[in-house]
């Protein structure tokens, strides 16, 4: 009679485990995030816990980097798009799809919302998403700069305002949606504020604050 050995242990998945985690922190904050809530939701004893992340201020160090990472490839992929009018549009599009991530578990974005308030102070996270951010929108007003260079947008665009504003439309999708909008909600303020920018591209120079005086 032969014996059937026992199956392998489910391989641990990193990935995984840090949008549970970010899914945690999300809900109930860092402070409200104990490490046994957080090893009954990852399926890992404590010590598993402190092998893969350390500890839980270091575990949620990497979750909001790894989070915050997820928009910055929204805009890269965006600023490879031909025509700066699609670049926005991608930005935002992508962007609303992510805040709408159901799988995840809440709404809005991970970095701007009131959890990052609630951060540890022995970490520097904030700093570093709002380094990020900037990163972000720097590339961001380089492509539209490098638009006016090839004629896509006129000679007079306020590069700086441009950039400005569509961070601005971004930020504000972000709160609506932490705020309870649904996806067809935030989907209907990006179309009007596609149509109000692509207005404000052709309009004349004492009309638009999009134009340098």
């Amino acid at each position: 009679m032969t014996t059937r050995s026992a199956g392998r242990p489910r391989a641990f998945d990193r990935d995984l485990a840090l949008r549970e985690a970010a899914r945690l922190f999300w809900r109930h904050g860092y402070s409200g995030t104990s490490t046994r809530t957080l090893t009954t939701a990852l399926g890992i004893s404590s010590s598993s816990l402190y092998a893969a992340f350390g500890t839980k201020a270091e575990l949620f160090d990497e979750a909001v980097r790894t989070y915050a990472l997820r928009y910055s490839a929204i805009y890269e992929r965006a600023v490879a798009e031909p025509s700066i009018e699609h670049v926005i549009e991608r930005l935002l599009m992508d962007s609303i799809e992510e805040f709408s991530r159901s799988e995840d578990g809440h709404p809005g974005c991970l970095t701007s919302s009131a959890v990052m308030a609630d951060a540890p102070t022995t970490l520097d996270v904030r700093s570093y998403v709002a380094d990020l951010q900037r990163s972000d929108e720097a590339r961001l007003r380089a492509r539209i700069e490098r638009a006016v260079l090839d004629g896509d947008l006129t000679a007079t665009t306020n590069s700086a305002a441009l950039a400005e504003l569509v961070q601005t439309v971004w930020q504000g999708l972000s709160v609506r949606s932490d705020l309870g909008a649904t996806r067809d909600q935030l989907v209907g303020v990006a179309n009007l504020a596609l149509t109000l920018i692509n207005q404000a591209r052709y309009a004349p120079s004492r009309q638009s604050s999009l134009h340098q005086p």
